[in-house]
């Protein structure tokens, strides 16, 4: 756990690791207050006043889930050699991901964007912003990679990262629906695919 610098910040933080997995498996709307005192063992007076409100605890708990992706991802990305590597771990790391968040309810932005779709617009907007940041950084990889000479000149990098993207997140939204995690290799065939069409 994060022991931060005050007692609140410790507080705030050992209720979002709490619930983090409670709020990605039933949804905002599915997680109660007597789930979150239950899973903390504070009060309710404690949460709110550590939170607002039950939203702000959904808010701080998406951002949590989200990082544990994106460090799982980038802790990959940060090994790879050249920007083809980077792009092929895409490819290959979301089986691990999946495998990692599988058991706390699955890919946070998946559960977040669809519950959160025209009935609560701040989570919505948290999980768009956290879609926009990933193909932001597909984005900057494919360009890159295109000045270095490693991709052909001429690809459309926007439209690569959200084809990887959309991929990605639907393999996981099959492969969850059927229980079937093996759905999951044909979806990154298909991303390393893509990946190896590029390459100059």
């Amino acid at each position: 756990m994060n022991l931060g610098t005050t007692k609140a910040e410790r507080t705030r933080n050992f209720i979002i690791e709490k619930t983090a997995e409670i709020f990605n498996r039933k949804g905002y709307a599915g997680t109660s207050m007597s789930d979150i005192t239950e899973a903390t063992g504070l009060t309710k007076g404690s949460i709110y006043g550590n939170f607002e409100n039950k939203e702000e605890v959904a808010l701080a708990v998406f951002e949590y889930n989200r990082s544990l992706v994106f460090n799982t991802v980038q802790a990959q990305l940060e090994k790879a050699g050249s920007y083809f590597e980077k792009l092929m771990v895409y490819g290959r790391v979301y089986k691990e991901v999946l495998a990692s968040v599988g058991n706390r309810g699955g890919c946070p932005i998946l559960n977040t964007a669809v519950e959160a779709d025209d009935t609560n617009v701040p989570l919505q907007l948290s999980a768009a912003k956290a879609l926009f940041g990933w193909k932001k950084s597909l984005v900057n990889i494919i360009e890159k990679g295109t000045e270095a000479g490693e991709f052909r000149k001429g690809v459309n990098a926007e439209e690569m990262a959200v084809s990887i993207i959309s991929l990605i997140e639907g393999g996981v939204m099959f492969s969850k629906a059927t229980n079937d995690y093996t759905n999951m290799d044909h979806v990154l065939a298909t991303v390393q695919m893509l990946v190896k069409n590029i390459k100059a």
